[in-house]
């Protein structure tokens, strides 16, 4: 178990991965359960790691909760293909066909006979083993975590505790990827599941089962909601929230949306994007998140990419607003999410950079800059205007800084968006406004 105090985003240092966030709040403590990025050429690993809060500031990342090689069934030699109807392969989206024409997704082991004759599946096998995007749930004193793997099934373990570790693992009748779980007021749980199209069934009162006849296919859809893969389900003053990847932006799914119901099971009308993390890095491909309501204030958990990468993609939160009509309004990516903006005379790190541009991206602790990109640091609060911006940096570029478009020194007091231009190559480490 680690320590991290003074959180910001991203919520953990460079090192800790976590994407996919479900966050959920058990005994006045907000959990995020997600994946574990610690591949260099793919998403997610073998592993999850449970991340907590008592107050948005302190976070504890916990040790690991459940390993992919404890799961006995990815090794079974036979089992059901759910996944073959439960992402629709033989009346694949236009977006799906799009990724297995491009190969931008691992397909796995799906049967070519499967699939319209003119898809190329390529020849890429995952690993088995690897856990991706789960969620869990609590009831009568016991956590379930529901999570899916390499194989593209999907199982359900148990434990005491919300941080686990989960046990007992059990396979559900159902394929494909990202579940997730939602218990109404009423007692009543619900699982939902996919890519493309998704699903959704009432969970039997043992919370590890349910039945295959009470499946409601295309509860979202690409073609309807724009929706890829990642469902989350929330309720909020008698509206049931659907929350997403969406690739209505750019056809890349890079925007977490939402659509609501009356009722859990749909049907559901699109309402609109929540937040956008294509500028978090060059290669940001996706997003995958939740909104959770924690301490009277409403926030929204999601991921960023980093590294030049498609991967190492890191928790981050931003705080959300609900209009009367029950819509939420759009957020942008922060530098410092849940906590306080940068004060006169503190450090920022490179690496709290929350968007970039024309080639700059964020490297671990640094930020690495290159001819005419761009990078923002969302927010700083001055009480007084600063005298000057100090750098630490290394290369050969010039870096240009300006709060709100203007020169930091006649941009005056209060809050200010602070953008880094570069002529050159600079990589850097951090800055300070004295």
């Amino acid at each position: 178990m680690q320590e991290f105090e003074n959180c910001r985003n991203p919520v953990f240092p460079p090192s800790i991965c976590i994407p996919d966030g479900e966050a959920h709040v058990f005994h006045e403590r907000l959990y995020v359960y997600g994946s574990y990025d610690l591949l260099t050429d793919g998403y997610c690993s073998e592993e999850y790691h449970v991340a907590s809060t008592a107050d948005m500031q302190s976070w504890t990342l916990h040790d690991k909760s459940l390993d992919g090689k404890d799961i006995p069934w990815p090794t079974a030699k036979k089992k059901k293909r759910y996944y073959t109807v439960d992402m629709s392969l033989r009346n694949p989206t236009p977006q799906f066909r799009k990724l297995l024409s491009d190969i931008h997704i691992p397909i796995g082991l799906i049967p070519k006979f499967l699939l319209p004759k003119d898809i190329n599946i390529g020849s890429f096998v995952p690993n088995k083993n690897l856990l991706y995007a789960p969620d869990c749930m609590k009831k009568d004193g016991r956590y379930y975590l529901y999570f899916c793997m390499g194989d593209y099934t999907e199982g359900v373990a148990v434990s005491d505790r919300p941080e686990g570790p989960f046990t007992n693992p059990v396979q559900l009748p159902c394929g494909g990827i990202d579940p997730a779980v939602f218990t109404d007021n009423d007692g009543k749980s619900y699982y939902y599941w996919g890519q493309f199209r998704a699903c959704a069934v009432p969970l039997n009162n043992d919370m590890v089962s349910f039945d295959e006849t009470k499946i409601v296919k295309n509860i979202v859809t690409e073609e309807e909601h724009g929706f890829h893969e990642g469902s989350s389900m929330r309720k909020r003053g008698g509206i049931y929230y659907y929350v997403y990847p969406c690739v209505y932006r750019d056809r890349k799914p890079t925007c977490l949306a939402y659509a609501t119901s009356e009722s859990p099971l749909g049907p559901f009308t699109y309402r609109g994007i929540i937040i956008d993390n294509a500028k978090c890095d060059p290669r940001s491909w996706n997003i995958h998140g939740s909104i959770e309501e924690f301490d009277g204030q409403w926030y929204v958990f999601y991921h960023r990419s980093s590294r030049n990468a498609q991967n190492n993609r890191r928790l981050c939160v931003e705080k959300i607003h609900f209009n009367g009509d029950g819509s939420i309004d759009e957020v942008k990516m922060t530098s410092v999410g849940a906590g306080k903006p940068f004060a006169l005379g503190e450090e920022i790190r490179g690496w709290r950079a929350c968007e970039v541009d024309g080639g700059a991206y964020v490297d671990g602790y640094d930020l690495v800059m290159t001819e005419d990109s761009t990078a923002v640091i969302r927010y700083v609060d001055w009480k007084k205007p600063p005298q000057k911006a100090v750098t630490d940096a290394d290369g050969d570029g010039i870096i240009e800084i300006k709060a709100d478009g203007k020169p930091i020194e006649l941009a005056g007091s209060g809050v200010h968006e602070i953008v880094l231009s570069c002529r050159g190559n600079t990589v850097v480490h951090s800055v300070r406004f004295v």
